[in-house]
């Protein structure tokens, strides 16, 4: 088999979303497991449309998702003179031509076509053309399509692909500026890169066999065609921004990793098993296009958020760290980390999440959950001043079951039921129910900063 080269090709008229990442994960695996290469195109021929914000932001997303590319990034606004080098050749050797049609007399056409119950298209008026060309009319250019047989290819995921010829009109490679068209640098640049595989969404199958004729008509050797089906939202239409169709850096900003994200991707249109979980080097070892799914997968949030807190749990503390000083999140001693990082790992989804269970711990409460409140002990206070009279006067450990083990004597010592005395405290120092355990929050906030805030509750019991 010949080294595979894939590429991905965005249009920067928009940010990369989840599916064209997806695409460009599945081209990637492909050229990385059989020693192949992966390139990058930016197709900004649109000059009208196109935008470098965007731009810069595909770059982003690729170094955030750690898909590597090889060589330079190709630019196809930097290729126009190569292009009218390409479409000069295929005038000279007679497989395109100039078409003088204006844009009233195709409209025309069209009317009449569609009255006579036609499917619209052009009547290749001046494809064999050899007379005066008419005065004020700037041509376009298009190629000879072939006027019969099949335009056939072999899908790596729909199977046998044949259209007939009859179906596709001398199609225009060049607008009236010069400017060429989608479908003919496309077909150029990918067989100038030497791609061997084209592995896209579906949304483009219906321009390959016009890609096919381009090919053709150079003599280029035809890459091998995978064509997608498209990501679905659950109720079996096309995925919104709504539902998940945001830009991948938005993902970043709501506190997904990427390896959770490339895990997701990744079996949204291909499975291995039962198998869920996917390391980058497990997907290497086991992604083939060829096992894509021919039916369009639908996207579950609910399933990317247990992927990215699978991901969170079982990521390095120092790592996690340094991620989520990005969300705001400060730096604790490493014995406090150590404490406090398993016990928000289990009840964060997304780093976003992670921080406000930082800040909930970290950050003594403004008030205090008024229905948890009333159902305090009516001693609640009182054994509070015991505990931090005690606890001034306690061999304190960074250490959750140590101070467990000494609340549980306290307790005892005190005739009080240690069912009414977590609830007490976890009020005194957190303000609400749930989140980390109480012995966790006081070995993260030692003595002098739960004091403070137990302090302050019985103030405020006391005061109302």
């Amino acid at each position: 088999m010949d080294k595979i080269v894939t590429r991905f090709a965005p249009s920067p008229t928009g940010y990369l979303h989840i599916g064209g990442l997806r695409t460009a994960l599945f081209n990637y695996l492909y050229a990385r497991a059989n020693g192949g290469k992966f390139l990058l195109r930016i197709e900004d021929t649109d000059l009208a449309r196109n935008s470098m914000e965007a731009t810069k932001a595909i770059i982003e997303s690729f170094e955030w998702a750690g898909l590597d590319y090889d060589g330079e990034v190709v630019y196809q606004s930097q290729r126009f003179d190569l292009y009218k080098t390409y479409i000069q050749q295929l005038l000279e050797s007679k497989k395109a031509y100039y078409c003088y049609m204006s844009k009233e007399e195709l409209d025309a056409l069209r009317k009449e076509q569609e009255k006579n119950k036609q499917t619209p298209r052009y009547d290749n008026r001046y494809r064999d053309f050899t007379g005066i060309p008419p005065q004020g009319v700037q041509p376009v250019v298009r190629i000879k399509a072939p006027l019969e047989g099949n335009i056939e290819f072999v899908d790596g995921i729909k199977g046998q692909i044949s259209i007939n010829a009859k179906e596709i009109d001398d199609f225009i490679i060049a607008r009236s500026d010069g400017t060429p068209t989608y479908n003919f640098v496309v077909a150029v640049d990918d067989a100038l890169m030497g791609i061997t595989d084209v592995i896209r969404g579906d949304d483009h199958l219906s321009n390959t066999p016009k890609q096919i004729i381009i090919y053709n008509a150079f003599g280029f050797a035809l890459p091998r065609f995978f064509h997608v089906p498209m990501i679905l939202n659950s109720q079996g239409k096309k995925l919104s921004k709504r539902d998940g169709a945001m830009g991948v850096m938005d993902y970043a900003k709501m506190g997904y990793l990427p390896k959770a994200i490339l895990n997701f991707l990744v079996r949204l249109g291909w499975s291995y098993g039962d198998k869920e979980i996917f390391s980058l080097e497990e997907m290497l070892e086991l992604f083939n296009p060829n096992e894509l799914n021919s039916s369009p997968s639908a996207y579950n949030e609910d399933k990317l958020l247990w992927l990215n807190q699978h991901y969170i749990k079982y990521m390095d503390n120092t790592l996690l760290e340094q991620l989520l000083g990005h969300f705001g999140v400060t730096k604790l001693s490493e014995s406090k980390r150590e404490i406090l990082y398993p016990a928000l790992k289990d009840r964060s989804n997304t780093l976003v999440s992670f921080a406000q269970g930082f800040n909930e711990v970290m950050n003594a409460p403004c008030s205090y959950d008024e229905k948890m409140r009333i159902k305090l002990d009516a001693n609640a206070t009182q054994w509070l001043n015991k505990l931090c009279k005690n606890l001034n006067m306690a061999s304190w450990e960074d250490n959750p079951n140590i101070i467990e083990s000494y609340l549980h004597q306290f307790a005892l010592e005190h005739q009080i039921k240690i069912g009414k005395l977590m609830p007490t405290l976890r009020c005194a120092l957190l303000g609400k129910s749930g989140g980390i355990g109480v012995c966790e929050a006081l070995a993260v906030l030692g003595v002098e900063e739960s004091m403070r805030r137990i302090y302050t509750f019985i103030r405020y019991q006391n005061n109302i």
